[in-house]
């Protein structure tokens, strides 16, 4: 039976996740919401996503809608999965998960109560050799990790006149690079390790304080605005650097920025073992790097037949013909599908697939760099209500 799905907030992203249900074969695109109908039903032609909807809520309202894609503005993320989660739909929505911690820890405690399936789309999980690399470090095929390090840099705000919604903090939250993509790496780092960030300590730095706005907002990634004259202060950080403590012993550091020249889409991620080392390249997706220190270095390339049992089931090409970017997206949005189809129960969860409990994770890590900045370069803890709590040992 067809799953219907309902999209919310029609803009850059919202065609992948569109391209992504389509590829399934088994999802009915039932339509789009947007802030004014004229503009969403344009945009729904465009996408040939159904119909119109005048008002998010109206869409929530149509039974033929059961699953609903949040691809809002950040400080829309909480209001839309909210009402969604109870109205009885199935959320999957973009990260970050909310604007802000407080919100993200609603959505999670919401979602947990709600017993329907609820999705962040970190979708570089979604890669075959990313979960070849998890497979391998949980196999100990690297030895105890021990360096646990990267990058995530862009140059799309390089331009003083490139500027976005995710500049202002009322509309992106309080950080810009690292809530935007230095997310995606923490996400990323833990999911492969298996460990947990505990310690931060973090400088940010905006590089562009003052930006030329355009007299609409620029889309995300469209490169130079057309001069306004309309001057912004920029508060949030565009530049970022920020050493690691693992709740396993590993140390980390990360580096995350915006206006780099030259770098488009550059997340990198190396682990480092006791017995070996392993290191993945988003712009090079199908290469996985293994590096040794008694025999020469290797690159794995992404082959099915050589890949661990649980990665293979991301690869849908033979060796030779790459896959890419939209292909790990729509492995995330594959096992979304198949959890709910499962009845969305925590033992029926894909072990790669992040959910609102990874959100809320992920906002805590983050708000922490924050912290650490605000109090001029300290270490600050992660907090982690999700952790299980260890029985204290009694003494005597």
């Amino acid at each position: 039976m067809s799953l219907g799905m309902g999209l919310v907030g029609p803009g850059f992203i919202a065609a992948h996740h569109l391209d992504a249900v389509r590829r399934l074969g088994d999802v009915d695109i039932v339509g789009i919401a947007g802030s004014r109908l004229e503009s969403t039903t344009k945009r729904a032609r465009e996408l040939n996503a159904g119909k119109a909807y005048a008002d998010y809520r109206e869409l929530l309202a149509d039974p033929a809608v059961q699953v609903v894609h949040n691809t809002t503005p950040n400080h829309l993320h909480r209001e839309v999965s909210l009402a969604a989660l109870r109205a009885g739909k199935h959320v999957i929505s973009d990260k970050p998960l909310a604007a802000t911690m407080q919100e993200a820890r609603e959505l999670y405690e919401a979602a947990r109560e709600a017993n329907l399936a609820h999705v962040v789309t970190f979708n570089y999980r979604g890669y075959p050799l990313v979960q070849q690399a998890r497979a391998m470090v949980a196999d100990k095929a690297i030895g105890k990790p021990v360096f646990v390090h990267g990058c995530y840099l862009q140059d799309w705000l390089t331009d003083e006149r490139a500027y976005s919604w995710r500049l202002d903090p009322r509309l992106g939250g309080a950080s810009s690079a690292l809530g935007d993509i230095g997310s995606h790496w923490c996400d990323l780092s833990e999911h492969v390790t298996g460990a947990r960030i505990t310690a931060v300590l973090a400088d940010l730095h905006t590089v562009v304080p003052v930006r030329e706005a355009p007299d609409a907002s620029a889309k995300a990634f469209s490169g130079s605005a057309t001069r306004s004259g309309k001057r912004r202060k920029i508060t949030s950080e565009d530049l970022a650097s920020v050493l690691l403590r693992f709740d396993n012993g590993a140390r980390g550091c990360v580096t995350v920025g915006q206006v780099l020249p030259g770098h488009k889409n550059d997340l990198r991620l190396e682990v480092n073992g006791r017995e070996g080392s392993l290191a993945w390249r988003q712009e090079q997706p199908n290469e996985l790097w293994l590096g040794h220190h008694d025999k020469a270095n290797q690159v794995l390339t992404r082959d099915p037949a050589l890949m661990e049992p649980g990665a293979r089931a991301y690869a849908h090409l033979p060796a030779g013909h790459p896959e890419a970017w939209a292909d790990a997206f729509r492995n995330v949005i594959a096992d979304a599908y198949a959890w709910i189809r499962a009845g969305a129960t925590a033992k029926a969860k894909p072990l790669a697939l992040p959910t609102f409990a990874d959100g809320y994770r992920n906002s805590l890590v983050v708000d922490a760099m924050l912290r650490s900045h605000a109090a001029g370069g300290a270490w600050q803890p992660v907090e982690d209500p999700l952790a299980p709590t260890r029985p204290t040992r009694k003494r005597g």
